[in-house]
């Protein structure tokens, strides 16, 4: 729970971004009372859904059922502005398509809007659709890593609160296991004193953003970098990683 000084600051920093960008802030999101159901995945773990009334937007994607169909894998990953972390994974030979959007919380179809607002429980992640015949999970983590901060449990660079926070949600026990290892193998290496603080979470469901989100460093260089070059991404990031 933040105090009201935290809050004030987050919003500061959202709506000075909001006016830098001319970000559609408050797309139009449902105004029905949502409902709450507790619902069992296939693994027989429980969850709560809020059913907001919205319907899913009009996103082009590949779902993780369709991935699946097509003999691919998904990795949903968390690591803050998910603007910045859709390049490191476009770029890469095996990697079919990457979706801004939200993970881990419980308003179902929820907008960027409410998402901000918080309450909703979601994260902003990535959500990376990946051949394994041509690129690994592991070698997807390995990527991940040096694109976050993994020691930051209060967001990622200049994104302050719970829905910018670094988590990795596994789809299945495999990927469990290999994010696991990935996370301990990083705390015995020595790089750093500080805890890794990256949490390692279920998967349930994931949710695409708004379509201006999408893609938005291809659609929009100068706003994208001048955002990143001021939010001291690329700076944190050598301070961790090396150049």
């Amino acid at each position: 729970m933040h105090n009201s000084t935290a809050n004030l600051k987050k919003w500061g920093a959202i709506l000075v971004l909001a006016a830098v960008f001319s970000l559609p802030l408050f797309a139009a999101g449902g105004s029905e009372e949502p409902e709450a159901t507790e619902e069992q995945s296939d693994s027989g773990e429980r969850s709560i859904i809020v059913h907001s009334g919205q319907t899913p937007l009009e996103v082009e994607y590949i779902t993780t059922a369709e991935a699946t169909e097509q003999g691919y894998e998904a990795a949903t990953l968390a690591g803050g502005c998910f603007w910045c972390m859709e390049p490191p994974y476009e770029k890469l030979n095996g990697v079919i398509d990457v979706t801004s959007g939200f993970s881990g919380g419980e308003l179902e179809h929820p907008r960027y809007r409410q998402v901000v607002e918080g309450g909703t429980g979601h994260v902003e992640v990535v959500q990376v659709i990946f051949d394994p015949h041509i690129i690994s999970y592991a070698e997807i983590l390995d990527v991940y890593w040096v694109n976050i901060d993994p020691l930051d449990d209060g967001g990622q660079f200049c994104d302050r609160g719970d829905i910018y926070r670094s988590a990795v949600f596994y789809h299945d026990e495999e990927q469990r296991r290999i994010a696991e290892q990935s996370k301990r193998e990083l705390e015995e290496s020595g790089r750093f004193s500080d805890p890794i603080v990256t949490e390692i979470r279920t998967y349930e469901e994931f949710y695409p953003a708004e379509n201006y989100h999408q893609g938005y460093a291809r659609k929009n260089p100068v706003r994208y970098n001048f955002y990143r070059s001021g939010c001291r991404r690329d700076a944190r990031l050598r301070e961790l990683w090396g150049e």
